[in-house]
């Protein structure tokens, strides 16, 4: 039997907060009080400076005004076309709530200090694992992995794990927000927030 599915309200322009950070974090919230698996991930779009894209699911870690907050390699294959051409695009979908989000803005790595802070806040396994894998890079096969995870959990027994130099965060500084919301015969919700030059946000509807 399907799970019955939460009833919500329309998605019509007067209900939306003017400030699309504030509106994503109720949506969040909501999903994460209807205990939907995993609602933090997000599909995570980068490309190549030629325009090649790739698109792989991340985790969500900060909100704030600044933007969205994801960590991973920097030299991973998301890393390194970050660094070629800095812009990417997120999207969120929680079936459950008929909803989705889609972010598209520029991307900066967060300081030194912000990545220090929030990889010592990881269990010590995964700080191990970002010691292990570099990331996206062919491996002869599982066992050099564990060896490695292995030699480094003993290289490392009774002291805390630092920071590898490759691995940090980023912020997406969003440009465009959208909302989306499903509603009967496809005619679903669609309300795009853009950033103006002056910091200011603006609003309309798409055609589903």
């Amino acid at each position: 039997m399907n799970k019955q599915k939460t009833q919500i309200p329309e998605l019509n322009d007067g209900v939306l907060s003017e400030d699309p950070i504030s509106q994503f974090n109720d949506w969040y919230r909501q999903a994460v009080e209807r205990g939907i698996a995993m609602p933090d991930a997000m599909a995570l779009a980068t490309a190549t400076r030629d325009g090649r894209p790739s698109v792989r699911m991340v985790l969500l870690k900060q909100v704030d005004k600044g933007g969205l907050v994801f960590y991973t390699n920097y030299e991973s294959r998301k890393g390194k076309e970050l660094s070629e051409n800095p812009r990417a695009a997120l999207t969120f979908f929680w079936a459950e709530l008929n909803r989705s989000v889609r972010v598209e803005g520029f991307v900066e790595k967060l300081s030194e200090g912000e990545s220090d802070r929030y990889f010592a806040s990881r269990p010590r396994e995964s700080q191990l694992s970002s010691h292990v894998s570099s990331q996206s890079s062919v491996v002869e096969g599982r066992a050099q992995l564990d060896g490695k995870y292995e030699q480094l959990r003993s290289d490392f027994e009774g002291r805390p794990i630092p920071r590898p130099a490759l691995w940090g965060g980023y912020r997406l500084r969003p440009e465009r927000i959208e909302f989306w919301q499903q509603r009967f015969a496809r005619l679903n919700d669609r309300i795009l927030f853009t950033l103006g030059p002056d910091g200011s946000w603006s609003t309309c509807r798409l055609a589903p």
